[in-house]
């Protein structure tokens, strides 16, 4: 997690690996995506449980919008805040940005509260709810 203050309350490093380079020389215009996975997987991991059965939710929605060309080599920093929580579902916003604090992508994710077993939305639970409450920016 950030220091308070910060827009964006928890900050993920992701190292930008060669194999992730496009023929053009940067970042394949698909991996913010999975950069901001990475960091909402870290922070749910932290904040919620790890385990996967701690993962409770699925994904109703996905935006990325592009700012500037991601270059090898990096280090790049994912910022996550909750931008909305509703009973069944949340939103989250990313930012991803280069060591010099360049925004290379910003976008957001709508997660659903799902019930695997009775294959159906529920309600958030009071728990999960308090720990995505810490991500508000």
């Amino acid at each position: 997690m950030a220091s308070g203050g910060d827009a964006f309350p928890y900050h993920h490093r992701v190292e930008l690996r060669f194999r992730d380079l496009d023929p053009m020389g940067h970042a394949h215009h698909s991996l913010p995506l999975i950069y901001f996975e990475e960091a909402r997987a870290a922070a749910w991991r932290e904040l919620v449980g790890p385990s996967l059965d701690d993962i409770g939710y699925v994904m109703r929605a996905v935006t990325v919008e592009y700012h500037a060309r991601i270059r090898y080599p990096a280090v790049l920093d994912v910022g996550v805040r909750l931008a909305r929580l509703g009973e069944r579902s949340w939103t989250l916003e990313y930012e991803l940005r280069d060591a010099a604090g360049v925004l290379l992508a910003s976008g957001s994710t709508v997660q659903v509260m799902y019930d695997y077993a009775a294959s159906r939305s529920v309600a958030i639970p009071a728990a999960v709810r308090g720990a995505l409450e810490r991500l508000r920016g």
